[in-house]
């Protein structure tokens, strides 16, 4: 096929800072097929840990604005879908939907696609943020959604068509973690948590489960990846309760499949979640997980089956989970072993890009064109 015939495809994001929907973002534009689509990145403000890793993967990449609360990014997109002219703009995040979708409605934009990564709470707290999502929804051309649940809250609640919205849930660079064919055991079993240290990922739970282990005289180790605004008050909620020298802040971690093979368990303790790409992750390196008993957790691990599921906030529940996790390595095992099976055959990258671009081609044949006004 020649580059004049290859559609362009512009995502827009809100941020390259750590974050779920960034490495979606990028096991997508790794597997699409560059003979078919043309694609370019934007994001709406600043360029954040992940910019190399966007910058690498030979394509145009943006940064609309340098700062958040500096809203040239509506004229420099405005500009740059004037300049490419994409037959697709595909949003992911709520600031790129809100603004970006809409703004690509208003200029042209043939097809406009949301991405949405999370049932987040700030729609359930905030009617006026489900409103505001509901309004710029009439202009998308397709949804797609992480998890089952998000799919039917949108449809619920934001009155979309079962036929505008797809389940397409998360997927991984499979040949990126292949674990060790045997975890070695250390003095310490380690325990890792992996996001943006934001209130969505509650890891002051995390630290609090943490000091109880400690209290009980376990002999474990605790390991944060990721950054975010809460690491100044969680490194103090660890020296307060004792645990200092037990937890380590390890900022972000370019080699997360070496992070997963140095650990013992995945504790997860997140407040909402969509299809959590950490979780996938530590799936396919054999990592036994600890989460909380949300949606979308749920819809992908089964509790006592290939992982342990605790009701969100009930922390000596946790806190026993990962005892049970220490005194039974064999469970541990089967736990580990039956989820790596379960990634490998639903969560790869490719299934999840074949969906997007199957999506893609169905709106670009049915020339879909939702309303512009808002």
């Amino acid at each position: 096929m020649s580059e004049r015939k290859r559609v362009r495809v512009l995502h827009v994001i809100d941020s390259f800072d750590l974050g779920g929907a960034q490495t979606v973002l990028l096991n997508l534009l790794h597997a699409l097929d560059r003979d078919r689509f043309e694609p370019e990145v934007a994001a709406m403000h600043g360029r954040g840990v992940f910019w190399e890793d966007f910058a690498r993967l030979d394509m145009p990449v943006h940064s609309l604005s340098p700062h958040k609360y500096f809203p040239a990014y509506v004229l420099t997109l405005a500009r740059l879908i004037l300049a490419r002219r994409p037959q697709i703009v595909h949003c992911h995040l709520f600031g790129s939907n809100w603004i970006a979708k809409p703004l690509a409605a208003l200029l042209g934009v043939p097809v406009r696609i949301a991405h949405d990564h999370c049932n987040d709470a700030l729609r359930y707290e905030r009617p006026l943020a489900r409103w505001i999502d509901t309004l710029a929804n009439r202009c998308s051309s397709h949804v797609c959604a992480v998890s089952g649940s998000t799919r039917d809250f949108l449809i619920q609640h934001e009155q979309l068509a079962p036929a505008e919205v797809s389940l397409v849930t998360n997927g991984i660079d499979l040949s990126r973690f292949t674990p060790s064919e045997a975890r070695s055991r250390q003095d310490r079993f380690v325990v890792l948590g992996v996001g943006r240290l934001n209130p969505q990922k509650n890891f002051a739970l995390f630290i609090e489960i943490a000091a109880e282990l400690v209290r009980r005289g376990h002999a474990v180790e605790f390991r944060l990846a990721g950054t975010g605004p809460e690491e100044s008050a969680l490194r103090l909620q660890a020296s307060a309760l004792g645990i200092g020298d037990r937890v380590q802040f390890l900022g972000h971690v370019q080699d997360t499949p070496q992070l997963y093979g140095g650990a013992d368990a995945l504790l997860m303790t997140s407040k909402f979640e969509g299809t959590p790409i950490v979780l996938l992750e530590a799936m396919a390196m054999r990592l036994p997980i600890v989460a909380p008993r949300l949606d979308g957790i749920g819809e992908i691990l089964k509790n006592e089956d290939d992982a342990l599921l605790i009701e969100p906030s009930e922390r000596d529940h946790f806190v026993r989970a990962i005892e049970r996790l220490i005194d039974a390595p064999d469970l541990a095992s089967r736990f580990a072993h039956a989820a790596q099976a379960k990634v490998r055959d639903r969560y790869s990258a490719q299934a999840m890009t074949v969906q997007v671009e199957a999506i893609y081609e169905r709106c670009l044949a049915m020339k879909v064109k939702a309303p512009a006004a808002i």
